[in-house]
C-alpha cells in the first residue's frame, strides 16, 4: 500500500506526459526523451560531465557545511559576538548568489574552485544560521547541569551543544542540499566546458531538444537521489531525537 502512495503521483506525471508530449517541437514525449537518456548520459558524458558536476557539488557542499556549523558554533554561544556580526551576516544573505558569480570568476578564474566557491556562497548560510538558532535554543536547565558536573571543553561541545543543536543543523544541511544543486548548474553555465549545466545549455543551443530534457529529468534524478540519501543519514544522527519524540507521543 505505501509503494502504491509513492508510485501513484509520479505515474500519473508520466501519464499526463505521455498524453501531451509531441504536441510540439519543444515538448518531446516520455519514450522520445528515455532514448535520449540513454544515448547520452550512459556513455562518457557521464565520467566528463556528470560526475565531476556531482564532485563539485560535494566539495561545495562539505565546505559549506564545515564553514557554517564551525562559524555558527561560537556565534550562537555568544550573545555579543552575535550582536557584533548580525547586521554583516543580514547584509550578505540578502544577496542573492548567482549575483556573485562574475565577482567569482574575476577572484577565482573560471576553472573548478570557481564552481566550487558559488556553492559555497550560496549553501553557506542556511547551515550557518540555523546553527546559531539551534545552538541560541539549548535548554538552559541542560547547560548548568553540565556546570554542576563539570562538563567542559571538548566533552561539552560534542555531547552538549553539538547533539543539542543537531536538530536544527541538520535543518539547514537539508535546505543547503537543493540550493547547492541549483547553485551547481548556474555556475557551469558560465565560461564552462563541461558539466551537467553546461550540457543542457549546449543542448538548448543545438535544438536537441530531447537531449536537453533528458538532461533536465537527470537533475531531479540526482536530486531525489541525494535527498534519500539525506534522509538515510539524517534518521541515524536524529535516532536520539526522533526516538524520544515517539517516546513522547
Amino acid at each position: 500500500m505505501k509503494v502504491i502512495r509513492v508510485l501513484a503521483l509520479p505515474a500519473l506525471l508520466v501519464l499526463v506526459w505521455w498524453a501531451v508530449g509531441g504536441a510540439t517541437f519543444y515538448l518531446p514525449g516520455p519514450a522520445a526523451v528515455g532514448r535520449a537518456f540513454a544515448g547520452t548520459w550512459f556513455s562518457e558524458r557521464l565520467t566528463e560531465d556528470v560526475l565531476p558536476s556531482v564532485g563539485r557539488l560535494l566539495a561545495g557542499y562539505a565546505v559549506a557545511g564545515l564553514l557554517g556549523v564551525g562559524l555558527g558554533v561560537p556565534i550562537g554561544l555568544s550573545r555579543r559576538l552575535r550582536a557584533t556580526l548580525e547586521p554583516v551576516l543580514e547584509f550578505f544573505r540578502a544577496i542573492p548568489p548567482p549575483v556573485l558569480v562574475p565577482l567569482i570568476m574575476l577572484l577565482a578564474g573560471i576553472d573548478t574552485p570557481m564552481k566550487v566557491l558559488v556553492i559555497v556562497s550560496g549553501c553557506l548560510w542556511p547551515i550557518l544560521l540555523n546553527t546559531v538558532e539551534g545552538v541560541r535554543a539549548l535548554d538552559e536547565v541542560l547547560a548548568d547541569t553540565c556546570r554542576m558536573y563539570g562538563v567542559r571543553g571538548a566533552s561539552r561541545m560534542r555531547r552538549f551543544v553539538l547533539r543539542g543543536a543537531s536538530p536544527q543543523i541538520m535543518t539547514g544541511l537539508r535546505q543547503a542540499l537543493s540550493i547547492g544543486i541549483i547553485l551547481m548548474v548556474i555556475s557551469e553555465m558560465f565560461a564552462s566546458s563541461s558539466g551537467l549545466g553546461f550540457t543542457i545549455v549546449l543542448f538548448q543551443r543545438q535544438f536537441q531538444i530531447a537531449e536537453m530534457w533528458s538532461g533536465i529529468l537527470l537533475l531531479g534524478l540526482l536530486g531525489l537521489g541525494l535527498s534519500a540519501l539525506f534522509r538515510v543519514v539524517e534518521r541515524r544522527v536524529l535516532a536520539w531525537y526522533h526516538g524520544s519524540g515517539a517516546a513522547r507521543a
